[in-house]
């Protein structure tokens, strides 16, 4: 009788293990989707960039206090979207190549505009163009070339990116027009954010000169960032280079990429980069997005993507839900403990950076605040935040052993080689 019931329980087992396996999307379905989805995300993020390119150029028609307000405000509003496409760097090389124009940072913002030299300096060993500042230049010199900068367009501004070798020469792409809404953030007790006034744009009231560089400049760097953002929707179309470039790989090769880009993503740049090496430094200008102090929002809406990539899912702005087949159905598929371990350390993440973001948006610590030497509350928040991002990456390298798949995942001398991490 004993050896009955333990029989028919095996064959319950295998009917449900069979069903399961049923039920799973097969590799292809799943990268094809994934690539649906950046097409969708990647359309999303350009929309959204549409709508601030709408205010800025309103705020640059008629400057002032309010219009500036509300030009900040949809850069904040659009920079959320693109956030969320971040999963798609890394693995995949057409995304990191294009990246650098869009996303790169830090940036010495004295490359591009008057800075306060009492607080940033009046030169750097490492960058000869530390101070350079376009807007007021007709020529800068890069190395034993002099180049034109009299007419600013867009093919300059992403030429001048990481120019000399330097990649904190940063011209174009979110955090030059963050610079160029906000100003330096100079980080004093009581100020919440870069402090630039409206009058640096105002043709008729002009304050700390060359306003109409200033918006040539601005109204160029969103509309080339604009451009970029269209050109990566693009191609993840039907008929796109990255679409092409994923579809001509293996199914494990790619399953390996997306991966590979969560896998980065939490790991070495988003709780290396972006979260750990700013805490071990304490120092406020390792803020994503120091200019306008919004990082805490930068860092949600990365974890919001991973999640995104992962579950293969997504809500557009209209409310409307993108869902298909994921790398989260094939992991399980194969192993539904590893499963529930990544479902568990993912929400752990969101709800770290939930409550690190909620601190800070409510003002009670501002981000910049969080990084500073003895701040024992901000402090904690950020690696929260990191152990969280660590411990849901090492959950999606248990599920890529499942699925017997070999990644390589960026890594971060915070995180591992923490004795060598100096202050620049």
């Amino acid at each position: 009788m004993r050896a009955k019931t333990l029989i028919g329980a095996a064959a319950g087992l295998f009917a449900f293990v069979g069903a399961a396996l049923a039920e799973a999307p097969t590799p292809r379905e799943v990268i094809v989707h994934y690539a649906d989805l950046a097409h969708v995300m990647y359309e999303s993020s350009y929309l959204a960039a549409k709508d601030m390119q709408g205010a800025i150029n309103a705020f640059l028609a008629a400057p002032s206090a309010e219009a500036l307000r509300k030009a900040r405000d949809a850069w904040k509003a659009a920079r959320n979207p693109y956030q969320q496409t971040e999963p798609y760097r890394f693995g995949n090389k057409i995304v990191d190549a294009w990246e650098g124009n869009v996303n790169a940072w830090p940036l010495d913002e004295g490359l591009i505009d008057y800075v306060d030299k009492a607080s940033y300096g009046e030169s750097s060993d490492e960058n000869p163009l530390y101070t350079a500042n376009i807007i007021a230049s007709k020529t800068i010199r890069v190395g034993k070339k002099t180049i034109d900068v009299s007419k600013i367009t867009g093919d300059l501004l992403h030429q001048l990116n990481s120019a000399g070798g330097v990649e904190a020469n940063v011209a174009s792409g979110w955090h030059a027009v963050e610079f160029l809404l906000w100003g330096q953030n100079l980080h004093k007790e009581g100020t919440v954010a870069g402090e630039r006034p409206y009058t640096d744009y105002d043709l008729k009231n002009c304050t700390n000169d060359h306003c109409d560089r200033r918006a040539q400049y601005l109204k160029v760097a969103t509309d080339r960032l604009v451009a970029d953002l269209m050109e990566m929707a693009a191609s993840w179309g039907p008929k796109g280079e990255a679409r092409a470039a994923l579809f001509k790989k293996s199914d494990k090769q790619g399953l390996a990429v997306i991966f590979t880009g969560l896998g980065s993503l939490s790991y070495g740049e988003l709780a290396g980069e972006r979260m750990k090496l700013g805490l071990m430094l304490h120092d406020t200008e390792e803020a994503h997005d120091c200019f306008s102090n919004n990082t805490q929002n930068a860092h949600y809406y990365d974890e919001v993507g991973i999640r995104d990539v992962y579950y293969g899912r997504y809500a557009k702005a209209d409310g409307a839900e993108v869902t298909g087949p994921s790398v989260a159905d094939l992991v399980r598929a194969a192993d539904p403990k590893i499963a529930d371990e990544i479902d568990a350390k993912s929400d752990a993440a969101l709800a770290a950076l939930k409550k690190l973001k909620d601190v800070a948006d409510s003002g009670e610590i501002l981000y910049d605040r969080m990084l500073l030497e003895g701040n024992t509350k901000g402090n904690q928040l950020i690696q929260d935040g990191v152990d969280a991002l660590v411990a849901q990456a090492h959950a999606i390298e248990r599920g890529v052993a499942a699925l017997k798949l070999q990644i390589k995942v960026e890594g971060s001398a915070s995180l591992d080689d923490p004795a060598n991490v100096k202050k620049k």
